[in-house]
This record gives C-alpha cells, structure tokens and sequence, in this order.
C-alpha cells in the first residue's frame, strides 16, 4: 500500500525542575543557596530516510512524545538534558502543522530538522539569590516543550513529471526511457501509486522522471485517483504532458491536453504555469492529418511537441534528450520554506486563551501563562518596536492591570518564563 499523507502528533519534552536547596557543609556556616537548574526536555528532531518510499509506518505509530529533562539537584548540579526523539521520513516529505496549515519544514536535504524543540529547565534557587534576597526558598519548574498535531505529505523530488489521462502511455513510456519496471496494461488506472524512473542521457547527467497516476476531469476536486497525487507533481522542474494522438478510445486529443492543464491550474497556478513539453503517443496508429492538426496546435502555444511510440520506442530517445537539455536551464527542483508564526496567529492564541496566573515570591512578580510563550519567543528584545508589540500584549490581556493591582511598585522586578524586567509606570 502507498500512503503518501499522514497525521500525527507530537510533543517535546518538558524541561526538568529547578531546585531548592541551601549548602550544607561541616564548619561552614550559612552556606547560601545551591540549587541547580533542570535539564532540557527532549526534542522532536526528523531525519531523511532514504530507504524509506512512503508513510506507511505512521498508519500504525500516530503519537510521538520526547521525555522531560531530569531535575536540577544540589551542590549547583543541572539536571540531564533528555535524548532527543527521532522521526524518520521519506526524503521530500514536507511537514505542516494541522491547526494553521503553515509549513514547519521540508525535509528535500539530508540534515535533520529539528521540529518541535524541548522545554528549558527551571531555574535552581542558587539564581535568585540578590543583597537583598539571601535566602530563596524557591526554584522555578521546567518550561513546556512544543507540541503540534502535524500532517506529513510526502511531494516526491523528481526533475519531471509525467501526466496525462489513463491508459495514455506514461508507464510504457517510463519503462522505456529509464529503468524502472512499473505495471503495465491496457486498462485504465493500472498504475495505482507513483512510479520513479532515473533517465541517464549521458556518463555525467541523469534525472529523475515520476510516472504520476492518471488524471481525469475533477481530479483537482477530488474525481477519480489523479487527485491523490497532483501534490507529487508540484516539485517537478518541468512536465512531459502525454497525449494520445491515435483516438482509437474515441478520445480528442485537443480536449484531453486542455482538460488536463485546466485540473492543473485548479489544482495550484504555479504548477500550471511550469514548463511543459508535449508528447504525443501512439503516433505510429494515428494518420498524418490528426498529427498535423495536433502538432499545428500545441506549436501554436510555443510549446515542444514530440511525435512518439513508447509502444515501438520510435522517438522516445530524441524525447529524453530533449527533455534533458531543457532541464539544464531550469532552476533546482522546488524546496519549500518553514513558515514563522504570522502576527494574525500570535493575536489569534490570545483571543482563544488569555488565562494567566501571577505569583509573588520574594518580592519578584512572576507571570504564568502557556499562551506567553509562544508571544515571548517572538519579541526582539534589542527592538524597541518588538518591546512595544509586547508591552501592548500585556496590556490587552490584563496582565498589566493584574500586577497593578497586587500592587506592584515601579522597579519591581516581574519574571515570565526565562524574561525578567523591572516594572517601570
């Protein structure tokens, strides 16, 4: 079974708990605090597998949780970082939170991406120790980890894709001009999953050319098998539009190769707008006047139009030659960039939780609120509007008002998760 989409969850460690403990020493009196800080939570870090077609693994295996940093100790000791989580995919899986649909990342290369990032540790009592401040009898506990349901769809990385309609010749074609052996009969949706093939043109170049599963009209809505996998033609650099020219199914040529674009451009205008050349199978049963006819239209789009027979092979050679030369001047096959956080998602986790919680211990003010975090990671504190944004967030949800009301006075300090800053009116 081919499953190239799956969701999952994951979760990064939390990090481990600071602690309270003072120095205890034989002839060493009032030995202040020594609590050491918590270890980092694990993270959830992806890895290419090259050995690895699709996402079957994660049919069975949905939950994904790293485990939390040990806690600090005494004598100043921090606790041990956690072990990471790997996650192995396919290469050319592209990684999408479920909640936004934004991009976190794309594993195309071969370094691990590291995903969803372990919480810190907490601070021991041994930091909060000031002139005024001696004895904390207090420590902070770890930071949460990331957390996400994500999606994986795995957009294959290939150099040219090949699409038409069913039983049109893309997989006689494939096993032509490369190696792979897909199967291959005169019925329609006999290729079921994607097909690879590396076309060799020379000792020093080669490609790599997808058999994607034939399309039909309503396949960018959901009609027939095609859909599943347009999102594997996405990456591909330049697309060998197969026709067939004969019409011995009773089929028009012309309306087959505009039907085709047209679920293409509904399905992604970039992907319709990528270079295309057109081959027109089964020329070998077709007669001179529906090849001219043909040929005559698509050069009238400026666009390469080859007469083949992957049946014979009659111009299947001159067709991967020419397929390779175009390719030399088109940019690399298409990665995709991780999306940050957008400020209409930062203000849209403040309408949906605002819950917060204030605490005061030895005259610091500390601000507890899980939403904060990802607010705080977010601000530039060496920019004065990034502060700003921040003061204002703060403002907006009450916190401000919360303090003001326990009656914080200026140049008090106020803690939220690793950022401190005196109150200032």
């Amino acid at each position: 079974m081919f499953v190239d989409k799956a969701k999952i969850y994951i979760k990064a460690g939390d990090g481990g708990d600071g602690c309270v403990s003072f120095h205890r020493e034989k002839y060493v009196a009032a030995g202040g605090p020594d609590g050491g800080d918590g270890g980092r939570g694990g993270d959830i870090v992806f890895v290419v597998n090259t050995a690895m077609t699709n996402l079957i693994e994660f049919r069975a295996k949905r939950k994904f949780v790293a485990p939390k940093g040990a806690d600090g100790s005494s004598r100043n000791c921090s606790g041990r970082n956690a072990e990471p989580v790997i996650i192995k995919v396919p290469r050319g899986t592209v990684i999408k939170d479920a909640d936004s649909g934004r991009i976190l990342a794309d594993m195309s290369g071969i370094e691990p991406v590291v995903v969803a990032r372990g919480g810190k540790g907490g601070r021991g009592n041994a930091h909060f120790a000031t002139s005024t401040r001696q004895i904390p009898k207090f420590a902070k506990p770890g930071f949460r980890g990331d957390e996400y349901n994500v999606i994986l769809e795995l957009k294959l990385l290939a150099d040219v894709g090949l699409v038409g309609f069913p039983n049109v010749g893309k997989s006689t074609l494939i096993s032509v001009i490369s190696a792979a052996r897909p199967k291959i009969a005169n019925y329609h949706f006999t290729t079921l999953t994607p097909v690879l093939g590396v076309v060799k043109v020379d000792d020093d170049y080669s490609y790599v050319v997808a058999d994607i599963p034939g399309l039909i009209e309503g396949a960018s809505e959901g009609v027939g098998l095609g859909h599943e996998f347009l999102r594997h033609v996405e990456r591909c650099r330049l697309i060998v539009h197969v026709v067939d020219v004969s019409g011995i199914e009773g089929r028009d040529p012309v309306s087959d190769f505009e039907i085709i674009n047209k679920e293409l451009e509904n399905f992604s205008e970039e992907l319709a707008a990528a270079p295309q050349i057109v081959a027109a199978n089964k020329s070998d049963m077709a007669t001179k006047e529906q090849l001219d006819a043909f040929r005559s239209y698509i050069e009238s789009k400026g666009l390469l139009f080859f007469e083949i027979s992957a049946a014979t092979t009659a111009g299947t050679k001159e067709l991967a030659i020419a397929v390779g030369e175009e390719l030399r001047s088109l940019p690399p096959i298409k990665e995709f960039e991780a999306q940050p956080l957008t400020v209409d998602e930062l203000r849209e986790k403040l309408i949906t939780n605002r819950d917060f919680e204030v605490t005061v211990e030895d005259g610091v003010y500390f601000v507890e609120a899980a939403w904060l975090w990802d607010i705080l990671r977010a601000v530039n504190v060496d920019s004065y509007d990034s502060l700003l944004y921040f003061q204002k967030v703060l403002r907006d949800t009450g916190v401000i008002d919360k303090l003001e009301e326990m009656g914080i006075n200026e140049g008090d300090v106020v803690s939220i998760f690793d950022f401190e800053f005196e109150y200032v009116r």
